[in-house]
């Protein structure tokens, strides 16, 4: 952890809605003058998008498992040794994945490969991580001690089901049965690497629908944030300072569940969120101001 180069993460699977924080976070860093550097986890993807198509086929084929969730896929190690450089000296290498056309089209590379490996730039206040591993722990790499705030956003699993369907239905044009598969292919690496850093979060966002969601594999729309509460839970509310009861009087229709738990509208995790952050990376940067000015 660094005060200097403070690092943030936002962790949650494929369909977990972990740029809806990301988008959070832009506005605070906005209004807080706040330079970030911005790391995507596809972007530590070991393989391009044609590469894991052709391995995955083989692993299919062998019995293999194989998925972006587990370490074979993923370059963890180099993203350890990101982390430990930035918050050591604000420097380190990082590529971008281009998702698609628009992405790619700048760079003269077709879409689903990656941009040579280039330095952090200069100038930067904090780290922004979000993807699939970013407080990931394992026999090889402990990502998450490196992080001074990391976030969880992982809605019921069912939830989490459906947003990705409609998401790569809609958007990728993979058919309903294809992506069901693939989230059985996944569901190894899912309950092993994925679900293990939530018990390490600072902060987790679960969405949970007051509609049924019995049968994600059916389900013809996804349920809107007023059809949603967002459960806020605080691994230690003293780390952070968090004012219960300020939160409870600033979001209408909140209430607590557990101690270290708070309830809100689905139609109200934005607001949530940036009441929540803002004060953190408010802190984080004076912190910040204090360290370099006795330097």
């Amino acid at each position: 952890m660094s005060k200097r180069f403070p690092i943030i993460a936002v962790t949650g699977s494929s369909g977990a809605g972990t740029t809806t924080v990301k988008v959070a976070f832009e506005h605070i860093f906005y209004r807080e003058q706040v330079t970030p550097c911005f790391v995507e986890g596809d972007s530590f993807h070991r393989y391009d998008r044609h590469e894991m198509r052709a391995l995955l086929d083989r692993a299919h084929n062998d019995g293999i498992n194989l998925s972006h969730f587990g370490p074979e896929a993923n370059l963890l190690e180099d993203l350890q040794a990101l982390f430990a450089e930035y918050g050591e000296s604000g420097t380190g290498r990082i590529r971008r994945y281009l998702h698609d056309e628009d992405e790619a089209a700048p760079y003269n590379q077709r879409s689903g490969t990656f941009t040579p490996w280039d330095d952090v730039p200069p100038g930067t206040d904090l780290l922004f991580y979000e993807g699939l591993h970013g407080g990931v722990v394992n026999d090889n790499v402990n990502v998450a001690r490196h992080v001074d705030l990391l976030i969880g956003v992982v809605p019921i699993v069912n939830l989490e089901w459906i947003q990705k369907i409609h998401r790569d239905t809609a958007k990728r044009g993979y058919n309903p049965e294809d992506v069901t598969e693939n989230i059985l292919r996944r569901m190894y690496d899912y309950i092993h690497y994925v679900t293990p850093q939530f018990s390490l979060t600072d902060i987790n966002f679960q969405r949970v629908p007051t509609v049924d969601t019995s049968n994600p594999f059916v389900a013809r729309d996804i349920p809107t944030a007023d059809e949603s509460f967002v459960v806020i839970r605080f691994r230690d509310p003293d780390k952070f300072d968090i004012d219960f009861p300020y939160l409870l009087a600033m979001i209408q229709g909140s209430f607590m569940s557990r101690r270290n738990s708070i309830v809100v509208p689905g139609g109200k995790m934005g607001l949530a969120m940036e009441i929540i952050i803002a004060p953190i990376v408010d802190n984080m940067m004076s912190q910040r101001r204090a360290v370099l000015k006795v330097a």
